[in-house]
């Protein structure tokens, strides 16, 4: 192996790309050899990176000729190099923003209510949302669930509803497709609740948060079973 790490991350600033390849360090679903892939595959993808941010921030003459072949009829002067350089820099930079911008856009719809809520109903959880506090102990049970899930799925199919009582995780934000339930908070003991096809629930006791990654079968099957209803 090399001696510069192949991954590295920071744990206040975690993606979810990184959990994906965080969990395989798990010791339930240790692969040398996805580790290995992965270990060759982060190699290129880091070094593209960093010549990605080096061109953004000081475009070559190379890169910048690369578009003026393709946009530019006349003789690419030193001149139309110069002119180039800072519309290339100006252009990919806003590229680069149009898209985290739409990204963001799309995760802020798919986080709407539904049209079709009451106005009591719309009330009513308003009320109750101000009561409530998602603490960091859910939020972190929600990227482990997550992280389990994305193997299978899209995860942007994957959402959380808090209450009073316990935490949802459910598919497709609906709260007819439960992926399981944690109780997590006022009591002595943590709970999870997982779900079989006839959406029968089991209730196991979690001795840390760590413990949900002993039941990914369980949550794998759920969702495999709402991805084949008809």
């Amino acid at each position: 192996m090399d001696e510069k790490p192949f991954f590295s991350f920071d744990i206040t600033k975690i993606k979810d790309q990184q959990i994906k390849e965080l969990i395989k360090f798990h010791k339930n679903g240790f692969d040398i050899g996805a580790i290995l892939n992965t270990a060759s595959e982060l190699k290129y993808s880091n070094a593209i990176k960093t010549i990605l941010n080096s061109q953004l921030a000081n475009p070559s003459p190379e890169f910048v000729k690369f578009f003026v072949s393709r946009v530019y009829d006349g003789k690419a002067t030193e001149k139309v190099m110069i002119q180039f350089t800072e519309i290339v820099k100006k252009t990919v930079e806003q590229t680069f923003n149009d898209t985290v911008s739409d990204r963001l856009m799309n995760a802020i719809n798919q986080t709407k209510p539904t049209e079709d809520s009451t106005k009591a109903k719309e009330n009513e959880e308003e009320s109750d949302e101000n009561k409530l506090i998602t603490t960091e102990d859910e939020i972190n049970s929600f990227y482990i669930v997550k992280s389990i899930l994305r193997t299978k799925i899209d995860s942007t199919r994957i959402f959380f509803r808090d209450s009073q009582t316990y935490f949802s995780v459910i598919l497709d934000d609906n709260n007819r497709k439960p992926v399981c339930r944690l109780w997590l908070n006022g009591q002595s003991k943590k709970y999870i609740v997982l779900f079989d096809k006839e959406k029968k629930e089991t209730k196991h006791e979690l001795q840390s948060l760590d413990d949900i990654f002993n039941f990914t079968n369980e949550l794998l099957s759920t969702v495999e079973f709402y991805n084949n209803e008809k």
